[in-house]
């Protein structure tokens, strides 16, 4: 399969066309209208650094539905509890540039999330697509994620954790608002035992792009969100 060289315009081959690893095209910039085109056509950018930017689109996807979050007897006790305070879109560029901290990993400690992935994100934001929700201990920030936000799609990107379980707290306390709220599915995108664990699975592209089509007929619920406004 070719690897499309994007062009100035900021548009995508179709998915279909993605190399068996899951590249579908490399170039191009971050801007906002080519990242929004990008996660409306069911693709992502994902690449280390200084290298070209490269841009995905997987199968199979690794998705997460309403109703199949799995949560472990211990966390059950914490939510229980009431053990952190969650809040949406507080403090979204604290939380990507927490997120952007070199992690331990096979080939060392390494982070995907370039000054360059950070600007244009928090330019989303700005622009009301892009949303993080945060955990707090004493006033403190002690976990958090953020993603993108299309139709009835969330779009994860990444999470952090200071405190031990933080992130599991906030992803299950967050989209199991989104799904109250009606959304339709979270894309992990490439599947991980940590997701695994909350309950994503995989499934043939097709189906992830089928059901990306009809939650892109939804409006997108733009702006600043916390858990009383959608």
């Amino acid at each position: 399969m070719p690897i499309f060289l994007l062009g100035e315009e900021p548009v995508f081959p179709r998915p279909e066309f993605a190399s068996p690893t899951g590249i579908i095209a490399i170039g191009g910039d971050l801007s906002a209208p080519r990242l929004l085109n990008a996660y409306a056509s069911g693709i992502f950018p994902w690449y280390s650094e200084g290298d070209a930017k490269l841009w995905w689109s997987p199968d199979p996807r690794m998705v997460l539905f309403p109703g199949e979050i799995h949560i472990s007897e211990s966390m059950k006790k914490m939510l229980k509890r009431d053990e952190f305070k969650v809040t949406v879109d507080q403090c979204f560029e604290e939380v990507i540039e927490r997120c952007s901290h070199p992690r331990k990993g096979p080939l060392g400690p390494g982070t995907w999330i370039s000054a360059e992935i950070k600007e244009s994100y928090i330019l989303l934001h700005r622009l009301g697509y892009a949303h993080s929700a945060e955990a707090w201990k004493d006033n403190l920030l002690v976990g958090g994620l953020y993603g993108l936000s299309l139709g009835k799609s969330f779009f994860g990107e990444s999470m952090f954790s200071v405190v031990p379980n933080t992130s599991k707290y906030v992803f299950i306390k967050f989209f199991r608002h989104l799904f109250k709220a009606g959304f339709m599915m979270v894309d992990c995108q490439v599947p991980n035992p940590h997701l695994k664990s909350l309950g994503a699975r995989e499934i043939p592209r097709k189906n992830f792009l089928a059901m990306l089509k009809k939650s892109n007929s939804y409006e997108t619920i733009r702006g600043k969100w916390n858990f009383e406004n959608f």
